[in-house]
């Protein structure tokens, strides 16, 4: 494990405490959770988009077909 110091907001902080202590839970662990989840949020996303760049860099593209299809399904009213 790595420990680090992050600068909060005094507001911040005391809304993590808040939170802390309604979930019985220490104000480290809900900055773990929290930097974790983030953590795991940005890398899905971030693989997400570089797959979706190969597909784009491949010419794989929707057809304009499929495409009308999905556009139609917003546009009802």
């Amino acid at each position: 494990m790595t420990a680090f110091t992050v600068r909060l907001a005094d507001e911040t902080a005391d809304k993590l405490d808040h939170i802390a202590h309604k979930l019985d839970r220490s104000r480290a662990y809900i900055v773990a959770q929290a930097i974790e989840n983030y953590v795991a949020q940005e890398e899905w996303q971030l693989q997400e988009i570089e797959a979706g760049l190969a597909e784009a860099d491949a010419r794989k593209f929707v057809s304009k077909e499929d495409m009308a299809r999905v556009l139609a399904q917003y546009m009802r009213d």
